[in-house]
């Protein structure tokens, strides 16, 4: 996926989760957070930070705060926080036969029990034909080298993983696809210090056949691409 105008900042604050204080070329703007977690380990003050440009007049904030780099050893880190990316990365990704085939239908927010899937998906490619959902996280949280979800805990995320494993007994395909919005990660691995709950539960899960997949991208401010498979260690 790639984005519109993209220019730096600097981060200064954020009063609530919707908001961001940034220094945007001499000035301070208030621009909209493209993610409503915490994302305190990454939204320091004084870090760089990247912005896209609107190009809708009508909007009360010019700027959407779409990545940042986080300061580490050896560098800092490029990563992308907007919470919208990981599913557009996913479509664009499982539309041009990521999956390993091209879905005859692929469906976003499908319904199905109490929960609401990222995506539904046939293909009638083979015999018989095959149906599916796929929920999709994105990982923003960095440590050592490996990308860790959740960051806070998900009450949201453990009803997906149990509806996931009702549509596989209910003979649906089922899977959970990490996006590792950040290069150069060891592997995936759910975050038990924070919510273990959700950690036993995508355990839980894959052992009752749920696909259990991790994607890492390549990226630059301005765009964000799924390079490849990376291993999940659960």
């Amino acid at each position: 996926m790639v984005y519109g105008k993209i220019l730096p900042g600097v981060f200064l604050s954020r009063p609530n989760r919707f908001i961001a204080h940034v220094e945007v070329e001499g000035r301070t703007e208030v621009c909209h957070v493209k993610n409503t977690g915490r994302c305190r380990e990454l939204l320091l003050p004084g870090v760089k930070v990247w912005l896209e440009e609107s190009a809708n007049p009508a909007r009360k904030t010019k700027y959407d705060l779409i990545a940042v780099e986080k300061e580490r050893e050896g560098g800092p880190l490029l990563i992308n926080m907007d919470s919208q990316a990981p599913n557009r990365v996913f479509g664009e990704w499982a539309a041009g036969g990521g999956l390993g085939f091209v879905p005859n239908l692929l469906r976003p927010e499908m319904t199905y029990g109490s929960s609401r899937f990222d995506y539904y998906w046939e293909f009638s490619g083979g015999a018989p034909a095959r149906r599916g959902f796929w929920e999709v996280k994105g990982v923003t949280l960095e440590e050592d080298g490996a990308a860790r979800f959740p960051d806070a805990p998900t009450l949201r995320g453990v009803k997906h993983l149990e509806e996931l494993v009702k549509a596989r007994q209910a003979g649906y395909e089922a899977g959970v696809c990490f996006i590792v919005q950040m290069a150069g990660m060891d592997h995936v691995e759910p975050n038990d210090a924070t919510h273990p709950e959700f950690g036993a539960a995508l355990r839980r899960a894959a052992r009752m056949g749920v696909e259990v997949l991790a994607l890492e991208c390549s990226l630059e401010p301005e765009r964000l691409t799924v390079k490849g498979p990376l291993t999940v260690r659960l």
